[in-house]
């Protein structure tokens, strides 16, 4: 626990109300989307960078952890303060600091929440692509530690693509600036890219300058379904062989479709074993030239319908059924292990089948849905609590064949505590000790989200 003289000097930084040690404010902080939990010692809600630095030093001198915070939506339980320690919140920094039409950037704090960002680039003719499914209250700084991909990855990539540059609080409490507000910069090592992604373990962001784009002119979506997943794993592989390239490409098979038609009372799909969900943007007329290469393949395929969607009430309509599927699955059983795992596009038919396979081994339904276009599928192990063990078995098993079919055990997730004991599947020994003396370096008091990442790390605690 923390010592009281502590606790004074936490609330002499943040303020007396912005210093949370009830037991009630604690539990709040205490998890994220995986559903663990983990109680910190207290929680702290900073509202500038040097707040942070003051809080970093303070822990080093102390030895107590640091476990930095967007909005818990992770899954992966990147910010689940599994050693206890103090929960960093970022809520309060939540500005955005500045949008250049010219420049095409944007400047924010790391709790803008990414929807709210989105909106406000588009009320100016500008866009932000990356697009987790919980946009609507995940953080742009969760994004930057977990770089999140999300719905339109297959044409505009994720995070890592659009943070130009940081202000970054080191975990000893330095304060550092990493790239630039321009298109190119490679002056020394990309130590940008090397924080983004890097799950809160090697500093918090604090500044993240954006790239954006122009806005699109037109967006057209059509939906396909199909009697066989089969069929419509071969359908997203053809719309990539045909050269075309929507910016979304959405699989999602029939558990997946019953347990949302459920959840929303709404017959989506009339009974489908599969849906294809496909999204394109461009001019006009070029989204129409797509849509509609995009429909032939669909028939060529053996879909059973097509159709694109007419009106935003339509098109709505089919991409709240995507973002709903989620907290649908509970209607399956109450438990799941939720996996991201990422295979070349091509393998895409063959992982699902692979799955398939290991789900009637086990006994177990596992559900699949996500980034077709990508290769990204959430692999979904729905059990009950008794089957826990029998759930991680089938986990290891597809993780496995993921890395086999040379593949990535995260597409977009990250390890955090969920995936620790399965990253020597895909990293060899060297690369691991490597991104441990990065570690290390980074952090030699390991007070900044230890626990995390590294099967066997300890923390200062």
């Amino acid at each position: 626990m923390l010592k009281p003289s502590v606790i004074k000097e936490l609330k002499g930084i943040v303020g007396p109300d912005n210093l949370f040690t009830s037991p009630e404010e604690l539990l709040v902080y205490s998890y994220d989307a995986t559903r663990q939990e983990s109680p910190p010692w207290a929680v702290a809600r900073p509202a500038s960078t040097r707040e942070i630095a003051e809080i970093l030093v303070l822990a080093n001198r102390e030895l107590f952890p640091v476990v930095p915070r967007g909005a818990g939506t992770g899954m992966s339980g990147g910010s689940v303060p599994v050693q206890g320690g103090l929960v960093l919140s970022l809520e309060r920094m939540n500005r955005i600091v500045e949008i250049d039409g010219n420049d095409l950037v944007a400047v924010v704090e790391p709790g803008v929440v990414t929807g709210d960002l989105q909106r406000e680039v588009e009320s100016r003719g500008l866009f932000y692509p990356p697009d987790p499914a919980s946009h609507e209250f995940c953080t742009i700084g969760g994004n930057v530690a977990e770089c999140a991909g999300g719905l339109r990855a297959v044409k505009y990539g994720v995070t890592k693509d659009y943070v130009l540059g940081l202000e970054v609080v080191l975990p000893t409490g330095e304060i550092i600036r990493t790239g630039a507000r321009t298109v190119k910069s490679v002056a020394g090592y990309d130590l940008t890219k090397l924080i983004v992604g890097s799950e809160g373990t090697l500093g918090i962001a604090t500044s993240i300058i954006l790239k954006l784009l122009p806005l699109p002119e037109s967006v057209m979506t059509l939906s396909a379904f199909f009697a066989d997943p089969d069929q419509a794993a071969g359908a997203a592989a053809a719309v990539i062989a045909r050269r075309i390239l929507p910016r979304a490409l959405e699989f999602v098979d029939q558990g997946a479709l019953r347990a949302v038609e459920a959840y929303l009372q709404d017959d989506l799909s009339g009974g489908a074993a599969a849906m294809l969900l496909v999204e394109v943007d461009g001019t006009p007329e070029s989204c129409f030239r797509e849509i509609s290469r995009v429909h032939e393949v669909m028939t060529g395929a053996g879909a059973m319908r097509v159709a694109r969607a007419e009106t935003e009430a339509d098109r709505e309509r089919l991409w709240k059924a995507r973002r709903s599927i989620s907290p649908a699955l509970y209607r399956i059983k109450p438990a799941k292990l939720n996996e991201d795992i990422v295979v070349p596009r091509s393998r895409i038919p063959d992982i699902l089948r692979a799955v398939g396979r290991i789900g009637r081994r086990h006994g177990l339904q596992i559900v699949n849905f996500g980034h077709a276009g990508d290769g990204n599928i959430h692999t979904n192990v729905m059990f009950d609590e008794p089957d826990r063990e029998k759930a991680r078995s089938a986990v290891r098993e597809i993780l496995r064949e993921t890395v086999r079919l040379g593949g990535s055990i995260s597409g977009e997730h990250g390890i955090g505590l969920a995936k620790a004991a399965y990253l020597p599947l895909e990293l060899g020994p060297g690369s691991l000790a490597l991104m441990k003396k990065i570690k290390q370096t980074f952090d030699p008091n390991n007070v900044l989200n230890p626990g995390k990442i590294f099967p066997d790390s300890t923390g200062a605690a």
